[in-house]
């Protein structure tokens, strides 16, 4: 299945505009990872623990949305669009949606 940001493709040609689908993805953070997350904070540089989870989350989201379209009968998702939010007590877990336009699409030869 195609997916991309872009309302438009080059490639193919919408036919069937079927309408919005989305997919969700709420991890907790472990405690341990928030404890050196936190160091990096003080000392300064990337916690790659936090984002391995929001790569997590994201594929997780980009996947539920997928599976919606294909149910709906969309070969394609057009538009998409990605929100990262954190929620929770102090941040504690990670929200990540993902939302696009379900299609049919015709490929140009």
């Amino acid at each position: 299945m195609l997916i991309t940001t872009t309302p438009t493709l080059d490639t193919a040609k919408v036919v069937k505009y079927i309408g919005l689908v989305s997919g969700e993805a709420i991890l907790g953070a472990n405690i341990f990872r928030d404890l050196f997350a936190g160091i990096r904070d003080i000392v300064g540089g990337r916690s790659a623990a936090y984002e391995a989870e929001l790569r997590k989350a994201k594929d997780i989201a980009v996947q539920e949305m997928q599976q919606q379209a294909a149910s709906l009968g969309a070969n394609a998702v057009i538009g998409v669009d990605l929100d990262y939010e954190t929620i929770g007590n102090g941040g504690s877990m990670l929200m990540v949606s993902a939302s696009g336009t379900a299609v049919v699409v015709e490929h140009l030869a």
